[in-house]
Formats: structure tokens, C-alpha cells, sequence
């Protein structure tokens, strides 16, 4: 019995993968998120290395999401790790907002064009105190 349950669990789990593995190569492909990023930086020549970043990490956070794995690490260490993953996470919005032409399209629908720098620095301003509520907050 406990063949048939192991074989069903890694059924289900290799199906899932499958599912998220195929929506984030869609998601990537489709929308043209690492060709828009390198021609935003100005770094085509380095479009090889972006792609195996994304397999990488892709891989390093699949591997370290299905083990409990614990860094022990300075605190300088980690504040290099957030910094970068900070990085990370705020270019791929930033592609995917130029890609989308999202700001555009909400400032059309809130009806303020003419004021789409303030509707601009409100949203970096309420990300970056979002994030400090989150992380001030967590460590005390």
C-alpha cells in the first residue's frame, strides 16, 4: 500500500511542477520579460547570463523550498541577500509593468494623466514602506 501512495504522491508532485514550470516559461516567453530587461539595461550581450540566472534560481529555490534548509550567516550576509533579491524582484516588476504598459492604462482609468509622476513616486513610496512595515515589524 504504501508503493501505490508513494507513486501517487510523486505523480502529484511532478504534475505540479510541470504546471508551475509551465506557467513561468509562459510567463517569461510570452510577455518577453528577460529581452525587455536587457534592452531597458542596456545589457544585451548579457542575455545568456540573465537566462541562466532565472534557471538557477529557479532550481536553488525549488531545491531549498522542498528541503528545510537553514544558513546559518552573518548579518551582513543577509543584508547582501536582501539587497539583491530586493533587486531582483523590483526589476522583474518594473519589466513586467513596461511590458504591460500598466501605469498608462491606470493612470487613463483613475483619470490622471496629467499627474502620473505622483501616481509613479505613490507607488515606489508605498512599496518601499510596505516592505519596511514588514520587515521592521517580523524582527521585533
Amino acid at each position: 500500500m504504501k508503493i501505490i501512495e508513494y507513486a501517487f504522491l510523486a505523480f502529484i508532485g511532478f504534475a505540479g511542477g510541470i504546471a508551475v514550470g509551465g506557467g513561468f516559461v509562459a510567463f517569461l516567453t510570452v510577455l518577453g520579460v528577460i529581452p525587455r530587461l536587457t534592452q531597458l539595461t542596456k545589457s544585451i550581450k548579457f542575455i545568456h547570463v540573465y537566462e541562466w540566472a532565472v534557471v538557477t534560481g529557479a532550481l536553488c529555490g525549488g531545491w531549498v523550498s522542498l528541503r528545510d534548509t537553514v544558513f546559518f550567516a552573518s548579518v551582513y550576509w543577509l543584508i547582501l541577500i536582501g539587497l539583491f533579491c530586493g533587486i531582483f524582484v523590483g526589476m522583474l516588476a518594473a519589466a513586467l509593468t513596461e511590458v504591460l504598459n500598466v501605469l498608462p492604462i491606470l493612470a487613463k482609468r483613475v483619470r490622471v494623466e496629467d499627474r502620473i509622476v505622483i501616481l509613479l513616486i505613490a507607488l515606489v513610496l508605498g512599496k518601499i514602506l510596505g516592505s519596511l512595515f514588514h520587515w521592521i515589524y517580523f524582527i521585533k
